[in-house]
Parts: structure tokens; C-alpha cells; sequence
């Protein structure tokens, strides 16, 4: 057998096309991109995740090879959402009980104190109109992209909140929480629960209620934490 030189340029590609493919994930399941949405151009999506566009178009035929995007070319081509993955793969690791209770305890604090904020915040007439749209569009998502629609808008409020660190942290913490939800099966009644408490959280929002929001928030992360906890605790064990 002929032994094949290690290439530590080889090794940096590979790594490259790893961690593009894993950000391109992320942004399909935290709502970044929906199903119907077309992707930012190769040049312009290469400049933003700090990529060749050589290594970009490797992972981008990943996702079309695995049904997640596809291509069209001419005038109005694109590369286009199709469907969302899934973050949860059979088998995998059970959820340990200090991984969910670090993770949901997270999210109360970063997403009450993100309420807080925003309806402290001097908000623009168009920010003020973007929560709302995103509100009522997250409540007409369908089933199978609600969650990547809900995070959306819970990072939109983070945005408001006018603190990048904050909205970061929100956003890695959603994509946590949104891979233990894809272990769970969607509740319609669970949904429309869900639904009401955001349209509360955007009127005391836009009222500038900041002590409601902050409440709202903090009991609206402890209802997906119960639901989480009954399905998920026993894993651990």
C-alpha cells in the first residue's frame, strides 16, 4: 500500500469545508434562511462566512446533494432553502441532566433580560414594524419550520436590545435548545400556547413595559423548559 503525504493544506481545507458546512446548518435551523429563501450570492455568502468560494461550493453541494437547497440558473437563479434540516440524528448521544439544565437556565436569563432591553430601547417605526411582522409570521409558520421561525423572532428581539455580545449568545443558545427540541415531537396546543405569550411579549414590548416583557419572556423559556424536562431528563440516566 502506498502511504499518502499528509498536506497540512489539505487538512486546512478540510477543516475549512467542515466549519462552513456546520455555519450554513446553523443559519437554516436558527431561522436565518427559511424554506422558499434564496441564499446571498456565492461571492457575497463566501466574504461573509470568511471562505474561498472554492470551499463554499463544496459545502453548498453537500446541502444540495442532501435535498436541504437547490440550484437554478439564468436571470432569477439562485441557490434556494427547499426544507430545513434537522439537528437531532438517530442515535445520538443522550442529553445529560447538567447539559439541559445549563442550557434552559441560560436561555430564561439571556432571553428575559433581552425583552427587558428591547422594550427599553428607542425603537425605530421600522423596528417597531419588523417584531410585529415577525410575530404573526412565526404564528402562520409551517409545522415543520415553526421552530426555525421562532427563533427569528426571539433573536430579532435580542437585535432590539441594541447589544451584539447579547444577540450572539442568543443565537448559539438557540441553536442548543433547538437541537434538543428535534428530539421531541411538535404539540400543536403546545404551539398555540407558544403563539399567544409572543403576541403578548410585543405588545409590552412595543408599549415599553419593560418589567412585563421580562416576565413574559422568563415564563414563556420556562414552558418549553417543562416540556424539555419531561421528555428529555430521563436520558441522562
Amino acid at each position: 500500500m502506498t502511504r499518502q503525504e499528509f498536506s497540512p493544506d489539505s487538512a486546512v481545507a478540510t477543516n475549512a469545508f467542515e466549519e462552513t458546512l456546520a455555519k450554513l446548518l446553523r443559519a437554516l435551523s436558527i431561522g436565518t434562511y427559511l424554506v422558499g429563501d434564496k441564499l446571498p450570492p456565492e461571492r457575497d455568502l463566501a466574504t461573509a462566512l470568511r471562505v474561498s468560494r472554492a470551499t463554499l461550493r463544496v459545502a453548498l453541494q453537500e446541502l444540495r446533494e442532501a435535498g436541504i437547497v437547490k440550484v437554478s440558473r439564468g436571470r432569477y437563479g439562485g441557490t434556494e432553502v427547499v426544507r430545513l434540516p434537522s439537528e437531532h440524528a438517530p442515535g445520538a448521544a443522550p442529553v445529560s441532566d447538567e447539559e439541559l439544565d445549563d442550557a434552559l437556565r441560560f436561555r430564561e436569563l439571556l432571553e428575559r433580560e433581552a425583552a427587558r432591553l428591547a422594550a427599553e430601547a428607542d425603537m425605530s417605526a421600522e423596528q417597531r414594524r419588523r417584531i410585529d411582522e415577525l410575530r404573526r409570521t412565526c404564528a402562520d409558520a409551517p409545522l415543520d419550520q415553526y421552530r426555525a421561525y421562532d427563533s427569528r423572532f426571539h433573536i430579532a428581539i435580542a437585535e432590539l436590545a441594541g447589544i451584539p455580545s447579547l444577540t450572539r449568545a442568543i443565537t448559539e443558545n438557540r441553536a442548543q435548545v433547538n437541537a434538543m427540541l428535534d428530539r421531541i415531537p411538535m404539540m400543536a396546543a403546545n404551539l398555540d400556547h407558544a403563539n399567544d405569550q409572543h403576541h403578548a411579549l410585543v405588545d409590552s414590548i412595543l408599549n415599553g413595559d419593560a418589567e412585563a416583557a421580562a416576565a413574559l419572556a422568563a415564563d414563556h423559556a420556562r414552558g418549553t423548559e417543562t416540556i424539555l424536562r419531561g421528555f428529555l431528563e430521563q436520558e441522562g440516566r
